[in-house]
């Protein structure tokens, strides 16, 4: 059993996921899934998560997703995760997407979410998660950003 005041930085939660954008991921205009992305940024932001507190860990949450480009088949989509902040029991990872042409090498910003896990015991029950220790200007200005999307989820969950 983890202790349960551990801390644990955010560079320890970082993920780096790539994946090749095949036939069956594209629809038939050749650009990815809107479902596929989805399914990815929740496996990237899971792992983030899960090395951030060393639990089995479920969503709770997806913030709202915006396609803001196509990601064409045959290139490269990259998921980059981190933990912006951890509370009693849960965690907001944020997940940024970008489509890379394999021939240019033109990284092309695609998406972004903000996701919200829950760590748990063995036993199911909700697990305690270790306190996050921002390092730097731009990790406590997302600790700030996410405790504002918290509170503002917590008040629509009403």
């Amino acid at each position: 059993m983890l202790p349960v005041n551990r801390q644990a930085r955010a560079a320890d939660s970082r993920v780096e996921m790539t994946q090749l954008v095949l036939p069956e991921h594209t629809n038939a205009l050749g650009t990815i899934f809107g479902g596929q992305v989805a399914a990815w940024i929740d496996i990237c932001g899971a792992i983030a998560a899960q090395r951030f507190c060393r639990r089995q860990v479920v969503t709770a949450s997806i913030d709202e997703l915006i396609f803001l480009h196509p990601i064409q088949r045959g290139h490269i989509a990259i998921f980059r995760a981190t933990v912006n902040a951890a509370w009693t029991r849960s965690m907001e990872v944020g997940v940024r997407v970008e489509g890379e042409d394999p021939l240019t090498g033109l990284r092309t910003h695609t998406s972004s979410a903000y996701l919200t896990f829950v760590a748990l015991e063995a036993d199911g029950e909700k697990a305690r998660v270790p306190t996050l220790v921002a390092e730097g200007a731009d990790e406590a200005r997302r600790v700030v950003e996410a405790n504002a999307r918290r509170a503002h989820r917590l008040r629509d969950r009403r």
